[in-house]
C-alpha cells in the first residue's frame, strides 16, 4: 500500500445528503459553488503558508471535489508528499510547520458566510 500525503475531509455530508434532497437544484447548485470557493480559499491558504524548503509542497497542494460536489479534500495527495504531514505536525527533531490545519480553521469561520451568500443570490 504506497502511503498518501496529508489531507483533510469534512465529514457528516451523508446527513447532509438526506435533508437536501428535497431541496429546489438551485440552492443545491448555489451550495456546491460554496464547497468549492471554500476548498480553493484553503487551498490559496495553505500554498501561501506552506513551508518554502523545495517548493514541491507549494506546487502540490490541491483542492479536489468530491462527485457530488458537496465536499471537498484539501492537502497534498500524491505518495511522493507523503513527507508533507511531518512539515504539518513536526518529528521528534523538526519544529511543525502547520499551514494546512491554519487555512482550515480560517475558512471554518468564512464557510457560514459565504454559503449564506451563495444561497441568498440563488433565491433572488
Amino acid at each position: 500500500m504506497a502511503r498518501r500525503g496529508m489531507t483533510v475531509e469534512i465529514l457528516g455530508i451523508a446527513r447532509l445528503r438526506q435533508q437536501l434532497e428535497d431541496v429546489d437544484s438551485g440552492i443545491l447548485d448555489a451550495i456546491r459553488r460554496a464547497v468549492t470557493e471554500s476548498s480553493e480559499a484553503v487551498k490559496a491558504d495553505t500554498k501561501r503558508d506552506v513551508a518554502k524548503d523545495t517548493n514541491n509542497l507549494e506546487e502540490k497542494v490541491d483542492a479536489r471535489p468530491a462527485d457530488d460536489g458537496f465536499s471537498a479534500t484539501v492537502g497534498w495527495h500524491e505518495a511522493e508528499e507523503y513527507y508533507s504531514r511531518f512539515v504539518e505536525v513536526g518529528t521528534r527533531r523538526a519544529p511543525a510547520q502547520p499551514s494546512l490545519g491554519p487555512a482550515l480553521e480560517a475558512e471554518r469561520h468564512r464557510y457560514r458566510a459565504r454559503l449564506t451568500d451563495e444561497v441568498r443570490e440563488a433565491l433572488r
